[in-house]
């Protein structure tokens, strides 16, 4: 298995009650469920006011790096992340577990 892990961080100025940040918000909550390749997912807003902290956070699954790679190209996850790309920026790590 091959866990993805991603932190958003907004832009400076960005609030995540916008409507454009809700909607992003959305797209990565339904976004688990649209793509067959995904073994398991959780996403969601951080909790805690430390500086160092990023804004939204998601935690996923594939069986392998082949089934990872079919999801990065998913049509659904291209259109999530166009989304995100217009007020925030992120770190990603993937490893084996």
């Amino acid at each position: 298995m091959i866990r993805h892990l991603v932190l958003f961080k907004l832009n400076e100025g960005v609030d995540r009650a916008e409507e454009r940040v809700v909607r992003g918000a959305r797209a990565f909550a339904e976004l688990g469920g649209q793509v067959p390749d995904v073994a398991s997912w959780e996403c969601g807003w951080n909790i805690s006011d430390r500086a160092i902290a990023y804004d939204f956070a998601i935690n996923s699954a594939a069986e392998d790096a082949d089934a990872l790679q079919r999801y990065l190209d998913h049509p659904a996850h291209q259109a999530a992340v166009a989304q995100w790309r217009e007020f925030a920026t992120w770190v990603v790590a993937d490893y084996q577990f």
